[in-house]
């Protein structure tokens, strides 16, 4: 039923403030991972040791628990949801820490947690509170520089460096733990969020490029310390491993599975490429959607992603409280930046790396997580009652 603006009821205030259209995107990437795990259940149920249909129900399960909790995040004021960002951040490393003491080896990683009978990846939760809360800190920087201005340029420095500090002794922290798990592709991501916000904070673009060199360096030093690492590296470079490597097979049969959809696909449960991948239902996930439903359905997904990204941003443009700028910018780069890695992963574009697609990817850990961060977008980016802007 359609809600009137008259209603002033929470979810009435809240219907009229909300992005509605980036809410609709959102859903509709949950509708097309249900779609997708509808290709993938059968043969990814087998390998699992899963009835099919028990995991197609799981994965409803999650989507509408991911659902839900983006939704109910939502109503949040942006207050609340900064003091979410702050809890959440520290029970998440700690949890991310005690994964990598006394969680199980899986494929030579410690990420996670066996909780309830269920896997838990507590660095997921990590990625949108720490995107908040560096913002927190940020912004907290240049507030307190900006009221020490006329006092002399070490008077408004000191501030930026007290609370930039503290920020990047975070980002230190949460690095060495990822890469002691290891799991380079989510530090590489939240280190590119920080450095999209520290861009943002209005950070002297000398600094920035001292950074990303910084950045460099890391990743050089990573991948002559890393085998691994180093592997992967070469057999995107080169097409071959190193001695005692392993082959290109995984993104070889994913660009197969592409090429076999075509423009339009197999039709669903007609591929048969995706029979022969190895992580059909997280990692390559996108391939099997080329296979089945075609060139035209992936260029959908990857429109909607743009299109919550995009609008994100374009919303920002007549934002005054940079604590929701910043916020919403490492927000809507993770979020982005794990599309993208996924998607070009599949399409061999770069590095192959274990990294699920937002709401596509089957997995509750991945799925409650980007709901988490989403819920905290929509909330922040929110239309103020009493502003002038349209809603929607």
């Amino acid at each position: 039923m359609p809600v009137s603006r008259t209603d002033t009821s929470v979810l009435g205030r809240w219907w009229w403030t909300v992005d509605r259209l980036s809410l609709y995107a959102l859903v509709l990437l949950m509708v097309l991972g249900y779609v997708a795990m509808m290709a993938v259940a059968p043969m990814a149920g087998r390998r699992l040791g899963i009835d099919p249909s028990i995991f197609i129900g799981k994965q409803v399960v999650f989507l509408a628990a991911a659902a839900g909790l983006m939704v109910a995040i939502s109503l949040l004021e942006r207050r609340r949801v900064q003091l979410l960002a702050l809890v959440g951040c520290g029970l998440a490393f700690i949890a991310t820490a005690l994964a990598l003491q006394f969680g199980p080896e899986i494929n030579g990683a410690h990420r996670w947690l066996r909780i309830g009978g269920q896997q838990l990846q507590p660095s997921e939760f990590l990625k949108p509170c720490f995107a908040v809360t560096t913002a927190l800190l940020l912004a907290e920087g240049n507030r307190r520089a900006a009221l020490a201005a006329g006092l002399g340029r070490l008077a408004v420095l000191r501030p930026r460096l007290i609370w930039y500090g503290v920020a990047l002794v975070m980002l230190a922290a949460i690095a060495m733990v990822l890469k002691s798990q290891p799991d380079i592709g989510m530090l590489i991501v939240i280190v590119a969020v920080f450095f999209a916000q520290v861009f943002v904070a209005g950070i002297h673009w000398l600094i920035v490029a001292v950074m990303g060199g910084l950045g460099v360096l890391g990743g050089i030093g990573i991948y002559f310390t890393m085998p691994h690492f180093r592997d992967r590296f070469d057999r995107w470079l080169h097409g071959t491993a190193a001695p005692g490597g392993r082959d290109n097979f995984q993104v070889d049969r994913a660009a197969e599975a592409f090429g076999h959809g075509g423009l339009l696909g197999t039709g669903p449960g007609e591929g048969t490429v995706k029979n022969s991948l190895p992580d059909p239902h997280t990692d390559f996930v996108f391939a099997v959607t080329g296979e089945e439903f075609g060139l035209v359905i992936c260029l959908l997904i990857l429109a909607v992603f743009c299109f919550v990204v995009v609008r994100g941003l374009l919303k920002l443009l007549a934002e005054q409280d940079q604590v929701v700028v910043l916020a919403t910018t490492g927000l809507l780069a993770q979020f982005g930046l794990q599309a993208f890695i996924n998607m070009a992963s599949s399409l061999q574009l770069i590095p192959a790396k274990g990294m699920t697609l937002p709401f596509i990817s089957y997995g509750g850990s991945s799925a409650l997580a980007i709901a988490l961060g989403m819920g905290m977008l929509l909330a922040l980016t929110r239309r103020r009652t009493g502003r002038s802007e349209e809603a929607g």
